[in-house]
């Protein structure tokens, strides 16, 4: 019989598969010995399982979370459904990644109209009793039976604005007992039956809707963000409930052993008196900080310290921690490794490796590739920044600089992103359903919750600034205005966050760019120790190939040479080469252009200074470079003597139906040859006169576009060798050259080896690759594509992440073939999967020389290089 639950004392850290992070992390702190309320965790293989039933917890699974309930009963001296001393737990989800704030718990289950009342007696604290009863009952029709739980705050507000009080906190037993009234009543009323009194049937209901969490669709773009497989599941941790809600000597908070924020080392968390868990965490109310806990529970708070450290010692990482007091007993409820910034992540994990907690290669290991993404981006202007006018000011819960227009849900900043603007999401307080709108948002702004609150962990977990907690904002979200400083700001209007400070300006401010710290550069220098892959860059101009330079880019894998034509001076004799009707016109047109490419490509080459630079041969349909506007058409027919009626017929006898697969790349030569003869001649020049000029020794890699076929590529080779070897005689010079294609078609990938024989190196256009494959364009796609994720027929955006399964093959077929073909041919990858750290990793793991990215995103493929490596070493211990 297969086992589905196992007891906290059941498990150790090294089952977070199949117990879920949590799960794992609850029965390691219980070996350790640890004030941890006791239970047992349903493992993910249950939640697949169920999933594979329909819906259904199987009675196997049933009988063995019965089997553990009795245990925690003896383990607790209490009976769980008990009238007069019940057994109350908490019943969680843990994903063995994390998750957070992504999926559902439910506290205080096991309470009842009778249970409630013993409960009371027994406790001798009747508010408490029914203050655990009345947040019982919202949390689990919130989240079991999907009962908005702001219908219940509605209906608390009114009770407490009715006694004239502003926290929940202010509440008697009476009050409350009201309030548990009134929302038996909303329940009724809205699902058409009484609330659950069975207990058994509470468990069961909630472990399905714990299950149930792991697809819903904030977790579903969680998951896709994080590249999180959706067949993973997640475990549910039953414990037993420990109460911070039981008057001034209890509480509940949640620390970090440093701060995730700077990475500076030391206790940093908020901690609430006389609450439960969700109020810190959903940022209901606002909490004090850690430090003010050695002054309130001193005693708790020299425990805590000594079990926060030995954690951190144990995990070798910074700690996330959620705590509870309950009548000055402390209990940890879990542990975790903390969520945190790109610049605090590489603080901490230089600072581990000085104080000999972890190697380089753990180092390495430890930080998120996307990440760094963080770092690379703008920051305030500072003389900007001192003209703005500061609003007000908050905590500084995820670092930062942010400016856009204000809105005030997540489905209109989600909107309004798509829509090309920069937004940022004010809120009362952020929730997980806000997910979407939180990632579309430059910077999100929060009137309550912490540094710990949803909104703040999540921005941080992405790497978008935040300030929360700001309690002097008056905000009307159904107006769609706040006032603050006072201003008043309606939805669309401007502000500017600092995630840093927790500053908010009016205004739209100026940024600049981002500055990188020396543990950067340190952490970058531990991984290109370690890695095996190249990393290059796209870049078309030379400001791009510098700032990639900076970043650490060993080359350019991908110049377009198209992106050169569209200046002022250059399009009308791109149009004119297009529109004559003769080689020798169109020669004419293209030799005009030969200065142009040539200065282009000697300021590349310069700037790259002998690293190997690869420059595609143009690729899109000669229809992109036409005009379109009347004036345009006009000038054009003036300067080459023609009609306005002409051109126009032209530029209609050359749209295409399918431009993706239409008159482009290498078919582009194959009709006008001369256009590859002007290129080649463009880029020998260059190269031979930078060589000379510098003293370099730079050797051109022409890369020919979209071929498909053996034939045709030896035909535009040809064209090129004939033009270079001219060039070489003319100039006296021996220069070195390669001819390369990119694998761009599915064709291509299969014929490897033939085309092998023409080409001295292979980079693979997975953009196009993975247009071909799948039958449907990049610019298209997201017409659809949320429907696949929502029907979870695709789990990624195949555009983002390379699709391993398919297109994958094809790349790993092209590589196996075409070192058949010939052994010495260099590989690379130019597509936008190339910044991507999954699919760098697979580029590694099949065998190619480099991967090549945008500029920013050079770090991230040195990182996720190295990372591949040191996992495929380990792999092989």
């Amino acid at each position: 019989m297969a086992k589905w639950v196992y007891l906290f004392k059941e498990g150790n850290a090294d089952m977070k598969n199949l117990l879920g992070g949590k799960g794992a992390n609850l029965a390691e702190m219980t070996n350790l010995g640890l004030p941890i309320p006791q239970g047992f965790t349903v493992t993910t293989e249950a939640c697949t399982d169920y999933y594979d039933k329909g819906k259904q917890i199987s009675d196997e699974i049933k009988g063995q979370i019965f089997d553990a309930l009795k245990v925690l009963e003896e383990q607790q001296g209490k009976e769980f459904g008990n009238v007069d001393d019940p057994l109350l737990v908490s019943v969680r989800s843990g994903a063995r990644a994390s998750m957070p704030g992504m999926m559902d718990t439910i506290l205080n289950l096991g309470l009842n109209d009778e249970s409630v009342e013993g409960f009371a007696k027994k406790t001798g604290n009747a508010r408490f009793a029914y203050d655990s009863y009345r947040r019982f009952i919202q949390m689990f029709s919130d989240v079991v039976m999907e009962v908005s739980k702001s219908k219940f705050e509605k209906v608390l507000e009114g009770i407490k604005e009715a006694k004239g009080v502003h926290d929940d906190t202010d509440l008697d037993a009476d009050d409350l007992k009201d309030v548990i009234v009134k929302f038996k009543d909303l329940y009724k009323k809205e699902l058409g039956t009484d609330f659950p009194q069975n207990p058994v049937d509470q468990l069961m209901e909630a472990v399905k809707a714990v299950f149930r969490s792991w697809d819903n669709p904030r977790a579903i773009v969680y998951r896709r963000m994080n590249d999180i497989p959706g067949n993973w599941g997640t475990a549910v941790s039953v414990q037993a409930m420990v109460f911070g809600n039981m008057g001034n000597t209890s509480g509940t908070g949640v620390a970090f052993t440093r701060n995730p924020s700077t990475g500076e080392k030391g206790i940093f968390g908020e901690y609430l008196i006389n609450a439960q868990g969700e109020d810190v965490v959903a940022g209901i109310r606002t909490p004090q900080p850690i430090t003010q806990l050695e002054k309130d529970l001193p005693e708790c708070f020299a425990e805590f310290m000594k079990i926060a450290n030995k954690l951190e010692e144990h995990y070798k990482d910074m700690q996330d921690m959620e705590f509870t007091i309950q009548e000055g007993r402390l209990f940890f409820l879990q542990t975790r490794n903390g969520k945190r910034t790109a610049h605090a992540a590489i603080h901490i994990a230089c600072d581990l490796v000085d104080e000999g907690k972890i190697d380089e290669k753990t180092a390495v290991l430890r930080i998120d590739a996307k990440a760094l993404d963080q770092l690379l981006h703008p920051t305030f202007d500072t003389e900007a920044l001192k003209a703005g006018k500061v609003l007000g000011s908050a905590l500084p819960a995820s670092p930062g600089a942010a400016a856009g227009r204000v809105y005030f849900t997540a489905e209109d900043a989600k909107n309004h992103n798509d829509a090309g603007e920069r937004v940022i999401l004010v809120r009362k307080e952020t929730s997980p359903e806000d997910i979407e709108g939180m990632s579309a948002a430059e910077g999100i702004l929060t009137v309550r919750g912490g540094m710990t609150s949803h909104a703040a962990v999540v921005a941080r977990g992405m790497g978008t600034a935040c300030v929360s907690g700001c309690g002097e904002i008056k905000i009307d979200e159904a107006d769609k205005y706040f006032e603050l400083g006072g201003e008043v700001i309606k939805e669309g209007d401007y502000i500017s966050l600092d995630g840093s400070t927790g500053d908010i300006y009016l205004g739209d401010i100026q940024t600049t760019e981002a500055s990188i710290s020396g543990n950067f550069h340190r952490l970058m220098d531990w991984a290109d120790k370690y890695r095996k892959l190249k990393v290059r860059t796209n870049a078309d101009t030379p400001s791009d190939a510098e700032n990639a330079i900076k970043l650490g880019a060993e080359g350019i894998g991908l110049c377009r040479t198209e992106h050169m034509f569209f200046e002022p001076e250059r399009i009308p004799k791109i149009r004119r080469m297009i529109l004559s009707k003769t080689v020798e016109d169109r020669e004419e047109a293209l030799n005009e252009l030969i200065p142009y490419q040539k200065g282009d490509f000697k300021a590349i080459y310069e700037v790259m200074e002998g690293h190997p630079v690869t420059i595609r041969f143009l690729d899109p349909p000669l229809h992109e470079f036409l005009p379109t506007e009347e004036e345009d058409i006009i000038a054009l027919a003036e300067d080459m003597g023609i009609t306005p009626e002409e051109v126009k017929e032209t530029c209609e006898s050359l749209h295409e139906f399918n431009p993706m697969m239409g008159h482009r790349g290498c078919r582009l030569a194959v009709t006008y040859p001369e256009i590859a003869k002007m290129q080649t001649r463009a880029v020998m020049e260059a190269a031979i006169e930078v060589n000379a000029e510098k003293g370099l020794n730079i050797v051109p890699e022409i890369m020919i576009p979209l071929v498909g076929e053996r034939k045709e590529l030896k035909f535009v080779k040809d064209i090129v060798v004939e033009t270079a070897e001219t060039v070489k005689q003319e100039k006296g010079s021996d220069i070195k050259y390669m001819i390369g294609t990119m694998i761009e078609i599915p064709r291509a990938a299969l014929l490897a080896d033939e085309i092998a024989a023409e080409a001295e190196f292979f980079s693979f256009g997975t953009n196009d690759l993975t247009q071909m494959t799948f039958g449907f364009s990049r610019d298209d796609a997201g017409k659809f594509l949320d429907a696949y994720y929502k029907n979870k027929i695709y789990e990624s955006d195949p555009f983002a992440r390379l699709d391993q399964s398919g297109v994958g093959q094809l790349v790993q077929i092209a590589v196996e073939r075409g070192r058949k073909g010939r052994p010495e041919i260099k590989l690379g990858i130019c597509g936008e999967h190339g910044g991507d750290p999954s699919s760098v990793e697979f580029c590694h793991q099949v065998g190619l020389d480099y991967v090549s990215c945008s500029p920013f995103r050079v770090p991230i493929a040195r990182l996720a290089a190295a990372q591949a490596a040191i996992k495929q070493a380990d792999a092989k211990k």
